[in-house]
């Protein structure tokens, strides 16, 4: 028995981290928890491993907060030093510039955490008529219950327990359950998805839930169920009403840090084009003193930001259109209108977008994204059709996940031409 065991337990001396902040050994194996400059005895786990036992521990291994790290999947560093844990964040960035062979200036980790994570989705599954509510396991299907998350602004407050008793409300169905909560002006906002079409009896169910909890609204798919208070969110002066589920940055101080980012690169444009706008996160603030164009595939969100800069004084003009950039890019003509285009878009990024940009784009172009590789290929289609980057911003408002935010400015290079015979 013994000898089996030290046929499947070995020790690895880790060399650096992966994207995902696993430890990775000289031979390459990946050990999850473990830092460079450590010596793990570690077990077998599939192509994995396990550390069994640290020999050599890391000047930057520093204590979780969370007692639940570890079996989580919602964090990945709460082991690293704050020195190791930005180090490690701004290289991802670097890496990801560099595999795409863009070369720039990419700024020290910006903390955008704030006051913190002011939206979250919870997972419900259905076993043998009960429920079991709570985040995914790291790298599993099943689910931790939590009773708390360090992570979470004050306005959440209130949405754990929410949760399951929401997932109580709908036990009986067979299907998982997601519950996505935001904290807004109103109160707390959720929206159900998975578990399909509510009928009446869940509805009533929902419903006495909702007030029960005193929610600012309650949706199913979309589909508000009942709205007590309007879950309004502030994007600078102006108040807006996200439709359902929709779109918004995951901290409160990161979407202001991305805004006035944003802002004090487009300084003297007179026209901008908001593309992948969502309810109005920049273009709403923008407007304060330039007029903004803004577009987005969500025809409930684009409903959202004109409503909003309907409501709201002082905004200069502001025209929304719903529209599908990934099919149908600005191009030539439409964007011939604009001194300068931002553009937000989703994780996959915005190919089309910038391939039209690059071949018939404004002077100025403010790219932002929470995705490392889809910016780097965009930056760099940018680049190849006439664009210099400016320094790269990463901000932190994911803290202890792999993921960043990143802002960059992107400005046309002049092209001397040069002089014929006549001059």
């Amino acid at each position: 028995m013994q000898r089996g065991m030290s046929e499947i337990r070995r020790q690895l001396t880790i060399v650096s981290l992966n994207g995902r902040g696993e430890g990775v050994a000289a031979d390459g194996t990946i050990a999850p928890l473990s830092l460079p400059g450590e010596t793990a005895l570690t077990e077998a786990d599939g192509e994995r491993a396990r550390v069994v036992a640290l020999e050599v521990a890391s000047p930057d291994r520093a204590e979780p907060i969370c007692a639940y790290f570890g079996r989580c999947g919602g964090c990945a560093a709460q082991h690293m030093s704050a020195r190791l844990y930005a180090a490690w964040k701004r290289d991802s960035v670097v890496r990801a510039l560099s595999r795409a062979g863009v070369e720039a200036e990419v700024g020290p980790l910006v903390d955008a955490h704030g006051e913190g994570r002011r939206r979250a989705t919870f997972h419900a599954r259905f076993v043998d008529g009960h429920e079991q509510v709570g985040f995914m396991r790291a790298r599993a299907h099943d689910i931790i219950a939590v009773d708390a998350c360090p992570l979470f602004a004050p306005g959440l407050a209130g949405a754990i327990p929410a949760a399951n008793a929401l997932a109580a409300a709908v036990r009986g169905i067979s299907k998982p359950l997601d519950m996505q909560v935001t904290a807004t002006l109103g109160g707390l906002d959720f929206d159900l998805r998975g578990s399909g079409a509510p009928n009446d009896l869940t509805r009533r169910k929902l419903s006495a839930a909702a007030e029960r909890l005193e929610l600012a609204r309650l949706s199913v798919h979309g589909e508000t169920i009942v709205e007590r208070r309007p879950p309004q969110i502030a994007f600078g002066d102006a108040l807006a009403t996200p439709p359902p589920g929709g779109f918004l940055q995951a901290t409160a101080a990161g979407e202001q840090a991305l805004a006035d980012g944003a802002a004090a690169a487009l300084q003297g444009a007179k026209r901008i084009a908001d593309l992948f706008c969502g309810a109005g996160a920049f273009a709403l603030r923008l407007a304060r003193e330039r007029e903004a164009f803004a577009v987005d595939s969500d025809a409930a969100a684009v409903a959202a930001l004109t409503r909003a800069a309907g409501a709201a004084s002082g905004l200069r003009a502001v025209h929304a259109e719903t529209r599908d950039l990934f099919r149908r890019p600005l191009t030539g003509a439409e964007l011939a209108r604009f001194d300068a285009v931002l553009f937000d878009p989703p994780r996959a990024g915005a190919e089309a977008q910038a391939r039209a940009l690059a071949a018939a784009g404004p002077p100025l172009v403010v790219a932002v994204s929470c995705n490392v590789d889809s910016f780097a290929r965009d930056a760099r289609i940018l680049i190849g059709g006439g664009y210099a980057i400016g320094p790269v911003a990463a901000l932190d408002q994911f803290r202890f996940s792999p993921h960043v935010e990143i802002l960059a400015a992107f400005r046309r290079r002049l092209v001397k031409r040069r002089k014929g015979p006549l001059g």
